[in-house]
């Protein structure tokens, strides 16, 4: 019998015309809190315009309200593309009572990663966004690699202008600020051969520094950036910044690393 207190995670598959067991061509990874502006990030995946089946997997870490409305979103998804969610009874990161330090979703990336019925795994983040294209051209360069990546666009939060191409951190391995640690390169710009970097999935789970914090994407960077790779030369993400985002400052000063 079922305790009248019990909770349960909420975990739903919507099909695409294709059989469910059947790998797809490529995940899309997204971990978040529900706010609205999720629809631009699944928009932009619904835009791709990848000749073949796409999954996206939706995890919400402590959603940031009961009405998610994902239903309604995803109904309009088209034919090639299916969607996976979890949405679990509790929150796997230590910002809200959970043991993971990756206080940006906790084991969300990692679980999700394994969860993909693709070996080729893009991520996404809620507040982002991806050009048409972005899958089209990561997924060749991607061929016979561990990883690949494109380059990103700097997106006004406010006013949704496009601001420029990141120069200085998302730029690839020993490049640009961070090149004294072996460079980086942004989450929502990658896509990894997950068999091949299987090792590695578990470093989106913890952070570089050992304590609760957003370091886990150096963290899975720093574990993937030896290894054979691809790059599109073109910004096909989207990055939304805040008025107060240090690149801003790098740009208006010209600012070379």
């Amino acid at each position: 019998m079922i305790s009248p207190n019990a909770s349960s995670s909420i975990g739903r598959h919507y099909t695409d015309a294709g059989d469910p067991q059947v790998p797809v061509d490529a995940a899309v990874v997204i971990p978040t809190v529900l706010r609205p502006i999720l629809r631009r990030a699944v928009q932009s995946v619904f835009n791709q315009d990848l000749k073949g089946r796409i999954q996206i997997l939706i995890g919400v870490d402590a959603a940031a309200s009961n009405d998610h409305g994902l239903d309604t979103l995803l109904a309009d998804r088209p034919s090639n593309i299916s969607v996976t969610t979890l949405m679990l009874p509790y929150s796997t990161s230590v910002r809200h009572g959970g043991v993971h330090q990756a206080t940006d979703g906790g084991a969300l990336r990692t679980m999700l990663s394994f969860m993909a019925n693709s070996r080729y795994v893009a991520y996404l983040d809620d507040d982002n966004e991806w050009r048409a294209d972005h899958l089209s051209k990561l997924l060749p360069v991607l061929k016979g690699k561990v990883w690949a990546y494109s380059r990103r666009m700097l997106v006004h939060e406010q006013t949704g202008e496009e601001l420029g191409e990141d120069r200085w951190d998302s730029v690839g391995v020993d490049r640009g600020r961070f090149a004294s640690t072996g460079g980086f390169v942004d989450p929502n710009c990658l896509i990894i051969d997950k068999i091949r970097a299987a090792r590695a999935l578990g470093r989106w789970s913890e952070t570089s520094t050992g304590r609760p914090d957003m370091t886990a994407d150096r963290n899975f960077f720093f574990a993937i950036r030896q290894a054979p790779h691809g790059e599109v030369r073109e910004a096909t993400v989207l990055y939304t910044v805040r008025p107060t985002n240090i690149l801003l400052r790098f740009m208006a000063e010209g600012q070379e690393f």
